[in-house]
């Protein structure tokens, strides 16, 4: 798993790439938590190139989301492919099929 983090407009995209699971939650963990130590934040998970995402995985999605909205901060799941977006069909937060997509929900 790779885990790149951008700042942009006031924005946080996070870009998760291969595979998102009980090996590589705790590393997801430590980065979610720098992210999230700010009050106020608007989190956009980019999935583009995420293969795989374990419960583990779901986990420490689940929780960054709970945190981001205890702090009346907004996040964004994008591009999902079928098999994660299944996953997230009754998740409360807006989910988009392109990066842009996400973008816009924040304007």
């Amino acid at each position: 798993m790779k885990i790149i983090r951008k700042k942009e407009n006031g924005i946080v995209r996070i870009i998760i790439k291969g595979r998102l699971d009980a090996d590589s939650a705790p590393k997801a963990e430590k980065i979610f938590a720098k992210t999230l130590a700010k009050n106020k934040i608007r989190l956009l998970l980019d999935l583009c190139e995420l293969e795989y995402m374990s419960s583990a995985g779901l986990r420490v999605v689940l929780n960054a989301a709970r945190e981001v909205s205890q702090k009346g901060g907004k996040i964004v799941l994008c591009c999902l492919n079928d098999v994660i977006k299944e996953i997230f069909e009754f998740s409360p937060f807006p989910i988009k099929d392109s990066v842009e997509a996400g973008l816009q929900e924040f304007i």
